[in-house]
């Protein structure tokens, strides 16, 4: 089969690989119709390469129809149309039973002291093969993928369900914003709009996006976000003259590690990735620093009292944070892996929705072939051609 692979720092490329087969009884393969590009797959191309192979199959955003299945997996049979949840989980151990599917006790990563296996993503997190191919092999087949109707409704109706989805779901639900109450977004990317529009459809008086990208903010605009780009302003004053001039009950950290406006940590992350791998690993995993411009606008935006929930990912193991703020301005703090299953009993109905309330059609700007996928990360990565989300199909010939 075709797949994007790994080959090094910022270089993918399409090889073939072998097909995957089932290999455990709860086991089963997808023939894959789309799969999309993540915000996170950003952090491999450019940050994270000491701990990828050459070769590695990324992605975890997949969706397609089953086509091989083991023998212990419940109801999942071929043909069923699937989204499949980034995150590998079993469903009946402690963890999972307490709605905690990103710690999943079953497949956990104990050799890096990690939580639950991920697709695409890493040693880290188990190094299983991505769905950025024709095909892939899903563990856990029992409990993880989530059926959807086999009609002719576009794939982007459903794929979203796989990360982007309850990704924002659960930022917005760690938020906590009270009814009628405030919140900024920091990022405007996929999840940012999501959690945007997620935040206004459970009830949000004021939701605030900040993004310094036109075509970013122009998007969410569409869907009632007040958007402003924080580089021409002074950001903190005028998200106090939106919230009755305390600051936002709440601010979302859509941005992560990939933060602007943190030149040296940048710069640092820049040098650690010419190290040999053997040197960067345990560097970047003991003493690794995030670029923080975002999360420290996030506190300095949220009120006295606030919430502030982070979906964007980070990764270093010494940050230093502002704990005297954090103290004085009594903030609670949410954060971690998207437990996806335990929302997407909620999210189903919506995506089904003709009357698409969260917007689901109106968030991919870029449908390719995965042949064009290396293509693809650089205008992504560099947010060219008004690139938010992109969409590949892995059947589809090369442009």
């Amino acid at each position: 089969m075709r797949a994007l692979t790994w080959q090094g720092k910022e270089r993918v490329s399409v090889e073939d690989v072998p097909d995957p087969h089932v290999q455990e009884p709860t086991d089963a393969v997808i023939r894959v119709t789309s799969t999309a590009i993540c915000g996170s797959d950003l952090h491999l191309y450019g940050v994270l390469g000491m701990f990828l192979d050459a070769g590695d199959v990324l992605g975890h955003e997949a969706m397609g129809v089953v086509e091989e299945v083991g023998d212990d997996v419940g109801n999942l049979a071929v043909g069923d149309r699937v989204v499949v949840p980034f995150g590998i989980a079993c469903g009946h151990c402690w963890m999972c039973t307490r709605g905690l599917q990103s710690q999943c006790e079953t497949t956990q990563v104990h050799s890096q002291d990690k939580g639950a296996a991920l697709f695409g993503y890493t040693r880290l997190y188990g190094q299983v093969p991505g769905g950025q191919a024709q095909y892939l092999r899903v563990p856990q087949a029992q409990y993880g993928p989530v059926v959807v109707p086999a009609d002719d409704t576009p794939d982007e109706r459903w794929l979203y369900l796989s990360d982007v989805l309850p990704t924002a779901w659960q930022a917005v639900e760690y938020a906590d914003v009270p009814d009628g109450g405030s919140v900024v977004v920091l990022g405007l990317g996929p999840i940012g709009q999501m959690a945007a529009r997620i935040a206004r459809h459970r009830g949000a008086g004021t939701v605030i996006g900040l993004d310094p990208v036109p075509e970013r903010r122009l998007m969410a605009q569409r869907h009632d976000v007040i958007a402003f780009d924080p580089t021409a302003s002074d950001t903190r004053d005028a998200v106090r003259e939106l919230t009755d001039g305390r600051g936002a009950d709440a601010v979302i950290d859509a941005v992560g590690m990939e933060a602007h406006g943190s030149p040296l940590a940048h710069t640092t992350q820049k040098l650690v990735g010419l190290l040999p791998d053997a040197v960067a690993a345990p560097l970047t995993e003991k003493g690794g620093a995030d670029r923080l411009a975002a999360l420290l606008a996030a506190f300095a935006l949220v009120r006295r009292g606030g919430t502030v929930s982070l979906s964007g990912v980070y990764g270093g193991a010494k940050d230093p944070l502002p704990m005297m703020q954090l103290f004085d301005k009594q903030l609670t703090l949410r954060m971690g892996q998207a437990n996806v299953r335990r929302w997407t009993d909620d999210l189903l109905p919506l995506a089904q929705d003709p009357r698409d309330p969260l917007g689901v059609l109106d968030l991919r700007t870029h449908r390719m072939s995965l042949e064009d996928a290396p293509e693809a990360y650089r205008t992504f990565q560099r947010k060219e051609d008004g690139c938010i989300k992109v969409v590949l199909d892995p059947w589809a010939a090369q442009a």
